[in-house]
């Protein structure tokens, strides 16, 4: 990649970070959150779900207004959305319109993947489209375990839930008008002039593997929305541990969070476009024994358990949206990403309250694993489909 395929890499990549802290913020101060409003995890897991759920859903319509609008302005208005929200949070206010507002934060959050994505897929090339989405997924990796660290901060300097919301509304609200600052010197550019260029090639489309990605996207999602809501209290419940400073559990969390980076970073570099099918479903596979052993680790045996999720979980993302990539024309490549995040973030966000419901980790995890190896299946399907079509070319 060139300098300035760098610098928007980077930049993009500092919003996508910032998109997994506001996502991972409930959950990283879910157990404090729950104490002050005197409710449990069903009703933490409700909250979740209520925000994950437009996260996912309203991707589609982001998608649509990307393409219309351009990712710049998108990108402002998810930000600034997202800070004006997190001010309302902090408020305190009353359950039923924290409720609210999660709904709204989810949906001011559901902007940036069809507009960040589609984006970076306009400047790169098949050929170091997954090295940028490498290290775009890093950045994405590191947000979520920045979030627990955050709070663990905020926590320990004497700061309570409330002022953590405060700090992550004057992050997006900076990083917002940096946005609106480029999207006036650059308004629209890469998008135009990479659609006067396609190719009937580029504006092919493969709907039945898309489709397939699509089904894998979601049970990934419907897991990942499980994990992470209760990840922080999976940690906090570890017996005689994480006692000695206020958000300890939160701190470690977020360490077990960062190892998702050497996850993005090993698939950046190990994913190659002729092997994207076969690359995903060998990540699935791993997966499953994680998340049996997540079901049965106990003592400090769980934050091991949990890295070796993280690691493996985080893997699929850059081969995932490469081949989102693939199968999509490059004219509609904002609205792929967009339906392919609602399936993934929306749909999949009924997770959360799904784990809320359940009565053990056990009884979570073993039913979370047996997603995955569904997944897996579908994953083998879409294998074989491109195997077989690359044989006849």
């Amino acid at each position: 990649m060139n300098s300035r395929q760098w610098r928007l890499v980077l930049l993009v990549s500092c919003a996508h970070a910032l998109v997994h802290v506001f996502e991972l913020s409930l959950p990283a101060v879910e157990v404090d959150l729950a104490a002050a409003y005197g409710v449990d995890t069903r009703t933490t897991g409700l909250l979740s779900s209520v925000w994950r759920f437009p996260f996912g859903m309203g991707a589609m319509l982001a998608g649509w207004l990307v393409d219309r609008f351009g990712a710049p302005r998108l990108l402002v208005l998810y930000l600034v959305g997202c800070g004006l929200a997190s001010i309302l949070v902090a408020q305190a206010v009353p359950l039923p319109f924290l409720f609210v507002l999660m709904f709204a934060m989810g949906s001011a959050a559901s902007i940036y993947h069809p507009a960040g994505l589609a984006l970076l897929s306009y400047e790169t090339t098949a050929e170091n489209r997954t090295k940028a989405l490498g290290v775009h997924g890093i950045f994405g990796s590191a947000g979520i375990g920045g979030a627990p660290f955050l709070a663990a901060a905020v926590l320990f300097v004497g700061g309570s839930w409330q002022a953590f919301y405060w700090l992550l509304a004057a992050v997006g609200l900076l990083l917002g008008s940096v946005f609106w600052q480029w999207g006036r010197r650059h308004p629209r550019a890469a998008e135009h002039e990479r659609r006067k260029e396609v190719s009937a090639e580029q504006n092919a489309v493969d709907v039945r593997s898309y489709a397939l990605l699509v089904t894998i996207g979601m049970l990934q999602g419907f897991t990942y929305s499980a994990v992470m809501t209760f990840l922080r209290r999976y940690v906090h419940a570890i017996p005689g541990s994480w006692t000695q400073w206020a958000g300890e559990d939160a701190a470690i969390t977020g360490a077990i969070l960062l190892v998702g980076c050497v996850g993005q970073w090993i698939a950046g570099n190990w994913a190659r476009p002729a092997k994207l099918e076969w690359q995903l479903l060998s990540v699935l596979v791993a997966a499953i024994p994680a998340l049996a052993w997540m079901g049965v680790a106990t003592g400090g045996w769980r934050v091991l358990a949990a890295s070796v999720f993280v690691l493996v979980h985080f893997m699929h993302q850059p081969i995932y949206n490469s081949l989102v990539a693939k199968y999509s024309s490059l004219r509609r490549r904002s609205l792929a990403y967009g339906f392919s995040f609602a399936m993934g973030l929306g749909v999949g966000s009924v997770g959360a309250a799904f784990a809320g419901y359940m009565a053990t980790p056990a009884a979570a995890y073993f039913r979370l694993s047996g997603a995955v190896a569904v997944g897996t299946g579908v994953a083998m399907v879409l294998w074989w489909r491109n195997h077989r079509l690359a044989a006849t070319i």
